[in-house]
C-alpha cells in the first residue's frame, strides 16, 4: 500500500509545515521489522516514518485523550473514525481541534511478533464498512458499500443456542482467566472517565481481590457502560493477554440496541445515542430474548 504511505506523508507533511497542527498520530514500522505500531510525528520532515499496510491494527483515536486542547491529526479507519463521531458527540473532542486522515479500509490482517498473518481480523471477516464516515483528507478510492447480511452477531447467536447452565460455565471459565490488568478499559477510545468505577474506594464499588466473581462485575459493567457506544473496534479483545472474547459482551448489548433501536453508533456526531435519551411514548416491545 505505498500508495496509501504517500498519500499520508504527504498530508502530514502539509499540517505540520503550515502549523496547522502540531502532532500528527499515525502508523509506522514497528521494531520487529513487520508489524506497524502507533507514530508520533511532530516536525515535517519526519513524516517518512508513517506509513499504512494491513497490519495497521491500533485504533489510534485512543490517544486523542490525551491531547486535549491541543490540535492533532490522526489516521483513522472507517471503525476508528467512529470513535471519533463518538467522542465529538460526547464532548471529549473540539472538532476544530481534530483533523481526520480518513483511510479506505481494505481491511486488516491477523498479525503476530514478527510475522504477518493470512487471515483477516475477525472483526474485518464480518465489517460490512469500508469507508470512514468522517475524514478532512480521504486516502484511497471509495468503495460501494452493498446492502449485506449482518454476520456481526453470528458469534453472539452461536452462543445463545447453549443452555444457561453451559453459558454461565463458558464465562465462569472466562472471568477465572481474567487477571485485571485493565488492559482492556486503557486501550478503549470510550472508556475516558476521570476515576473508573473500579478504582473508586468512597464508594467502593470492586475490591482488589481478583477472583472470578470480582472479575465478573468488572467485565460485567463495563459492557453495560459501554452499551449504545461501543464502536467496534475490538481492541479490548486484542489487547487482552488471556485471550478472554471480550467483543462477545459488546456485541451482545450492541445487537439489543441495535435490534431496539437500528442504531449504530459512531455513524455520526449528531445522534444521541438511544441509551442517553428518554421518549415516554417509546414501545420497544421488550420480551427478555435470550441472554449471552
Amino acid at each position: 500500500m505505498k500508495d496509501y504511505a504517500e498519500k499520508i506523508q504527504a498530508h502530514a507533511r502539509e499540517l505540520l509545515a503550515a502549523g496547522k497542527v502540531d502532532c500528527v498520530i499515525g502508523y509506522e514500522t514497528g521494531s520487529d521489522g513487520v508489524n506497524a505500531r502507533p507514530a508520533f510525528v511532530y516536525r515535517a520532515e519526519d513524516v517518512g516514518r508513517l506509513t499504512f499496510d494491513d497490519t495497521c491494527t491500533h485504533d489510534l483515536v485512543t490517544y486523542l485523550r490525551n491531547r486535549k486542547g491541543k490540535a492533532t491529526a490522526v489516521v483513522v479507519k472507517p471503525c476508528d473514525a467512529r470513535a471519533v463521531n463518538l467522542l465529538l458527540l460526547e464532548h471529549q473532542l473540539q472538532r476544530e481541534q481534530v483533523v481526520v486522515i480518513g483511510l479506505v479500509c481494505p481491511g486488516i490482517k491477523e498479525r503476530a511478533w514478527g510475522q504477518k498473518g493470512e487471515a483477516l481480523l475477525g472483526k474485518c471477516q464480518v465489517c460490512a464498512m469500508h469507508n470512514p464516515p468522517i475524514y478532512d483528507f480521504l486516502v484511497g478510492q471509495p468503495i460501494a458499500e452493498e446492502p449485506s447480511p449482518d454476520q456481526r452477531y453470528a458469534p453472539v447467536a452461536a452462543l445463545a443456542e447453549k443452555s444457561p447452565e453451559e453459558r454461565l460455565a463458558f464465562w465462569q471459565a472466562q472471568q477465572e482467566r481474567c487477571i485485571r490488568c485493565y488492559a482492556c478499559r486503557q486501550t478503549c477510545p470510550g472508556c475516558y472517565c476521570t476515576e473508573c468505577f473500579a478504582d473508586r474506594l468512597d464508594p467502593q464499588w470492586l475490591g482488589i481481590r481478583v477472583d472470578a466473581p470480582a472479575n465478573g462485575m468488572w467485565h460485567t459493567i463495563r459492557a453495560f457502560h459501554l452499551a449504545g457506544r461501543c464502536i467496534g473496534c475490538d481492541e479490548c479483545q486484542r489487547v487482552c493477554i488471556m485471550g478472554i472474547p471480550l467483543s462477545l459482551l459488546n456485541r451482545k448489548l450492541e445487537q439489543k440496541v441495535d435490534d431496539a433501536f437500528k442504531f449504530r453508533p459512531g455513524q455520526d456526531a449528531q445522534t444521541p445515542p438511544p441509551l442517553a435519551t428518554f421518549n415516554p411514548g417509546e414501545n420497544l416491545g421488550v420480551d427478555g430474548g435470550h441472554g449471552c
